[in-house]
């Protein structure tokens, strides 16, 4: 991919300390963006910031849950107070519960949807907000999942506000289209993180042996196609998903076959 430059821009990213999040955030700040880095995890965040920082980037940290409408309110202002505008928005954040659908808790569903999707709907809101007022284009990007396309064993709940993501996105692409704000999502599939190899300590092989390509992602192709998104270059792209997965999707074998 051609090595798009950022310079100039500010992008607040949420859920960043480590996996996806960081690398995006990371390779953005390479390019030339001013980061917002948010995490809930204070430490990790700022040792986030750190890595970037010791890269030559330029990042700050901003701890907090990203689904509390006030943290977000004041993550906005913060990178407009900081850098001076707002112009990318990447709502990373994300939990995933496993579960029965028969014995699915009302508790988990609810920490699910706040999460999910009313961390990820509002960052939205603030941040076109913001462009809008500044009268400059803007990039927004959703992280949903292939779960929100194929059905996975024990993920309805997390796969239903995955693909809610993908609709945002579209209804969003179309309604902010005349602020020169487009509006995507990322599907990833299997993707080899920290938090996946807690998980399975064979995930590398296993979904090496399920996906077309015979590999697993890495933060970075899922990063390289989000920069693509927010880039110039997809200036008419919006409302659109595109699906990350080493080609699962395309049979979606479940990882116990």
């Amino acid at each position: 991919m051609e090595n798009h430059s950022f310079q100039n821009k500010t992008a607040i990213i949420t859920g960043a300390a480590t996996g996806i999040g960081f690398e995006i955030a990371r390779q953005l700040a390479r390019q030339g963006a001013a980061v917002l880095l948010n995490d809930i995890d204070g430490a990790a965040a700022e040792n986030a910031v750190e890595i970037i920082a010791g890269e030559g980037g330029q990042c700050v940290a901003f701890s907090g849950d990203s689904s509390n409408l006030e943290l977000i309110g004041k993550m906005v202002g913060e990178a407009v107070a900081e850098f001076g505008s707002l112009d990318i928005a990447v709502a990373n954040t994300g939990i995933t519960t496993f579960g029965s659908f028969l014995e699915y808790r009302a508790e988990d569903f609810e920490r699910l949807l706040a999460v999910n999707l009313r961390g990820s709907f509002f960052l939205a809101q603030a941040a076109a907000r913001q462009m809008v007022a500044q009268r400059t284009d803007g990039r927004i990007v959703f992280m949903s999942s292939v779960t929100g396309n194929q059905t996975h064993p024990n993920l309805a709940a997390y796969g239903m506000t995955k693909a809610a993501l993908q609709m945002l996105a579209k209804s969003l692409g179309v309604e902010l289209a005349p602020h020169g704000i487009t509006v995507n999502a990322i599907a990833p599939g299997a993707t080899l993180t920290e938090r996946t190899l807690q998980l399975d300590p064979h995930y590398k092989e296993v979904w090496e042996k399920l996906n077309p390509t015979g590999a697993v992602n890495t933060p970075i192709d899922v990063a390289n196609a989000t920069l693509f998104l927010l880039s110039p270059q997809a200036a008419q792209i919006t409302g659109q998903t595109l699906v990350v997965d080493g080609g699962w999707s395309a049979t979606s074998p479940p990882p116990d076959t």
